[in-house]
């Protein structure tokens, strides 16, 4: 299998960025070494035809007010979540996955998206996903420019503002814990291109 030029040089900036990313818990670090480990025995560990384990990325957007966040009924899991998906060969990083998968899942312009990721979240994945069998998930912090109105793409089953403190039940349960790093995150002043 020929591993297209761009997830290798992609793997080579997600391990510079995860080696040195500070982790908030010993939890995270643990997550940080396993994604490191991942990336440097994995040649094609970015990439979602390459190992049934790959790194992703992720955005959990919020409001221009930080008071709400954009969460997507997830169609595999049937669960309320935050933004992201794989990474493709023309993303030129992490951030810049989590932005287009931002971008993307929410049809917002102007996203800005934090300088570092706030979270790691590994997760195994049912019989719903085809070959893949656990995501490595890298998550960023984003915001809406005001008045944004989000429209739901065809990789989502509903797509809403929910009021951060007043999340859906149906979710994953940690996502309180991402939205409230998301909030503790420092808001860069502009926004990336995509």
């Amino acid at each position: 299998m020929t591993i297209p030029p761009g997830f290798l040089a992609l793997r080579e900036e997600a391990s510079t960025t995860l080696s040195a990313w500070h982790a908030s818990s010993a939890e995270q670090h643990g997550l940080r070494e396993r994604y490191v480990a991942h990336l440097a025995e994995e040649p094609a560990g970015c990439w979602r035809d390459g190992p049934p384990i790959h790194l992703t990325a992720g955005v959990l957007l919020l409001d221009a007010a930080g008071e709400h966040a954009l969460l997507t009924l997830h169609p595999k899991v049937g669960l309320w979540l935050q933004l992201g998906g794989h990474l493709e060969a023309d993303d030129s990083s992490l951030r810049d996955a989590a932005l287009r998968e931002g971008t993307e899942e929410s049809g917002i312009d102007g996203i800005v998206i934090s300088a570092d990721p706030i979270d790691l979240h590994a997760h195994p994945l049912g019989g719903n996903f085809t070959r893949c069998t656990e995501h490595l998930d890298v998550r960023y912090a984003g915001w809406a420019p005001p008045g944004a109105s989000p429209v739901r793409s065809d990789e989502s089953d509903d797509l809403a503002w929910w009021p951060v403190d007043d999340l859906p039940t149906k979710t994953d349960p940690d996502l309180s814990n991402l939205v409230a790093a998301a909030r503790a995150c420092p808001r860069p002043n502009t926004p990336r291109s995509t």
